[in-house]
């Protein structure tokens, strides 16, 4: 299914038609502040297996992270952030990147890293923060596996096209961007970039 939803004005009510599929155990793409991210809820092991054969990745090694709708949302899943890191994570939040922390026994252990480490966003996403919100649990998110199509990667039409088989629902929140969100290892002092994205360490 391809659903429009108004990226700077999310419709409530297919806000919450998402959000239904969501806990059912549904596998969606929708947009992000950087690409389309594919996702589930991540109390849904099957889904995040399911996710994990789509990219034909191992969930056991990949390195999956996901969205948290602020920075206190984010505090429930990671070990105790100090005063610095604290302000070092707001300073960039929301916005394009994915910090690694040491995960809390909230994180599912599907998406832990062997070092109980995760990956965490708070995506500057209207549709993404509306769809956290109205769920109340972290979403997954993974790039999609489109190797360097660029074009497909960004237009939802052609996403759908590509995808309708795979998973549950496409939302259309427009043209998507192409750079992906810069990585930082907040478990190094002092925090390290692993990739460099759209995002911008000061």
């Amino acid at each position: 299914m391809l659903l429009a939803i108004h990226p700077k004005n999310p419709d409530e009510r297919k806000i919450k038609q998402v959000v239904a599929l969501l806990r059912k155990g549904a596998v969606i793409i929708y947009p992000t502040d950087t690409v389309y991210g594919m996702g589930c809820d991540i109390l849904h092991p099957e889904a995040i297996e399911r996710i994990c054969k789509i990219k034909n990745i191992d969930p056991q090694k990949a390195q999956l992270s996901f969205l948290c709708s602020d920075l206190s949302h984010l505090s429930e899943y990671t070990k105790a952030i100090d005063t610095p890191l604290y302000r070092f994570l707001k300073q960039y939040l929301p916005g394009p990147f994915t910090f690694i922390l040491e995960a809390s026994k909230k994180v599912p252990k599907l998406l832990r890293s062997r070092k109980d480490t995760v990956g965490i966003r708070v995506p500057d996403n209207k549709i993404a923060k509306a769809i956290l919100t109205e769920l109340g649990n972290p979403i997954l998110s993974t790039s999609l596996p489109l190797g360097e199509d660029e074009e497909i990667f960004s237009d939802p039409e052609l996403i759908h096209d590509h995808f309708e088989h795979l998973v549950d629902v496409v939302i259309d929140g427009d043209i998507g961007g192409s750079i992906p969100s810069t990585i930082v290892d907040c478990t190094k002092n002092p925090p390290e970039i692993i990739r460099m994205g759209l995002g911008e360490i000061q």
